[in-house]
């Protein structure tokens, strides 16, 4: 297939095909507009962290907005088999496909809320079948995006404030998944990309200057650094290490003077292999003789939060920091886990029945109910977050919160705390009603965010465990309907 028809294409397709053969088979059993709740959701938070930050939404709407099964996504569908060497499909489904407009509801956490296991990031209310269709589309745009946002904000916090670049798009997983990762690493925290088509689609500020093969070029290196000058004299961050570091270093010094002179301002210089901490050292020590003391020194090379914590306590001399490969690739995680489940349907009766997945894992049995999400507050911030059951909301009064994983560990919340629920309506049968909101006001958010919650959980080895459980009435239910399936499934 050419590429500009990949890009030309219509994206329902953007499913798994067992999203189609349910839809058909909901649709053939006369059950395609049966109400039903399902949850996306992640059990555990990535990269071992103490939490999570949610992102991906305005992706997910978009999705939404044009979800419209085309003339040549029915003509492909129409060319699938089964094994018996017949249609996959019938003529019939095809045709209702044809027709087919979302009008599902769903609620949604804001892009830039920190979130934690369990917790539905979004609540997919309507037609069993659509909300089949949304499955796989969903988890795809939101999980990834939320993975490295999260390692975005790990990386920007190891730097104590100082800038990151994101610089990785060139290790990224294919076009879309650079697009994506630089949007959600600017989410996370990074104060610019490299990468001008994100910069362009998504107004994230954009930075860059030369390479080795600039220096390569020329047959010295202090050529090469005059030259750039002369070209580009208010972009002058020059990469010191295409042979001798700190001779490079030097060089750098003597165009940096040169720049000074002639009304202008190095930017810094750029380290991207051998002893960070050490050549940093070094380096500032140059740059500071000559009187360049605003010239920054930025770094890069397979950074990540671990080594930048490291090169942090050996005093390294970095101002901003360039991160590449293992932000965009979550290069320890490289997926969040993020799953899809059935939580309640309605019945003949037009009654909601909760539903639940049963596991040998307790950590992968679902919790069943229309679920959401009460985060707690006091003075100093969050206290704990409340997973409960729209269909037997808590009671003001008194509110006990259970640990899903472990019963015997329980909090009772003070009736006086502040609280609000996360998810919030985005769309209304079909209709978006969220407001688009600027990538600057999501990474806001998202730092806001953090500032809510004791620091501990943004310490990378063992962080502390902010309290998540399950409303007293809604734990108690589902263990009752844990022991019911059970015993069910055992007569």
């Amino acid at each position: 297939m050419a590429l500009s028809k990949i890009y030309d294409t219509s994206l329902t397709l953007l499913t798994d095909l067992y999203q189609l053969t349910m839809a058909h088979g909901y649709w053939k059993t006369g059950r395609a507009e049966q109400e039903a709740v399902f949850h996306l959701f992640f059990r555990k938070n990535p990269f071992q962290g103490g939490y999570t930050i949610a992102a991906g939404l305005e992706y997910a709407l978009e999705y939404i907005r044009r979800f419209q099964f085309s003339e040549d996504d029915l003509s492909y569908l129409k060319t699938l088999e089964g094994n018996d060497g017949r249609p996959l499909f019938s003529s019939g489904f095809l045709e209702y496909l044809a027709d087919l407009r979302i009008t599902c509801d769903l609620a949604a956490v804001p892009e830039g809320t920190v979130v934690f296991p369990h917790e539905p990031l979004v609540r997919v209310t309507g037609p069993i079948l659509q909300c089949q269709l949304l499955e796989t589309a969903l988890l795809n745009l939101i999980n990834f995006q939320t993975l490295i946002a999260t390692k975005s904000a790990r990386i920007c916090t190891a730097t104590g404030g100082d800038p990151v670049l994101e610089f990785g798009l060139r290790r990224a997983q294919g076009i879309d998944g650079g697009l994506a990762a630089s949007r959600a690493a600017y989410i996370g925290g990074c104060a610019a990309t490299s990468n001008v088509l994100a910069g362009k689609l998504f107004g994230i500020p954009v930075k860059g200057t030369h390479a080795h093969s600039w220096v390569m070029s020329y047959d010295d290196e202090l050529s090469a650094f005059e030259d750039y000058a002369r070209a580009m004299p208010n972009n002058c961050v020059f990469l010191v290490d295409t042979y001798d570091t700190l001779d490079g270093v030097r060089n750098a010094v003597r165009v940096g003077i040169q720049l000074k002179e002639s009304g202008h301002q190095m930017v810094g210089i750029r380290l991207d292999s051998g002893d960070l901490a050490y050549l940093s050292i070094e380096a500032r020590r140059l740059l500071d003789e000559a009187g360049l003391t605003e010239a920054a020194i930025v770094a890069s090379n397979d950074l990540d939060e671990t080594t930048i914590s490291s090169l942090k306590m050996q005093g390294a001399k970095i101002a901003v920091w360039g991160v590449g490969t293992r932000l965009v690739t979550a290069f320890e995680q490289p997926a969040l886990g993020g799953v899809y489940k059935l939580g309640a349907i309605r019945n003949e009766d037009q009654e909601w029945e909760p539903r639940l997945k049963l596991s040998e894992q307790a950590i992968k049995t679902s919790t069943p109910g229309i679920l959401q999400t009460r985060r707690y507050l006091n003075q100093n911030g969050a206290v704990a977050d409340m997973i409960y059951n729209e269909l037997a909301p808590p009671s003001s009064e008194r509110s006990v919160l259970i640990d899903p994983l472990d019963p015997t560990r329980r909090r009772v919340l003070d009736d006086k705390l502040d609280s609000q629920d996360l998810l919030i309506p985005v769309v209304k049968q079909g209709e978006i009603v969220h407001q688009h909101e600027s990538l600057s006001v999501i990474r806001e958010r998202a730092q806001q965010q953090l500032d809510l919650f004791h620091v501990g959980i943004q310490r990378h080895l063992d962080p502390h465990e902010y309290p998540v459980g399950l409303e007293q009435g809604l734990y108690d239910y589902k263990t009752e309907q844990i022991l019911l399936a059970r015993k069910l499934n055992h007569q």
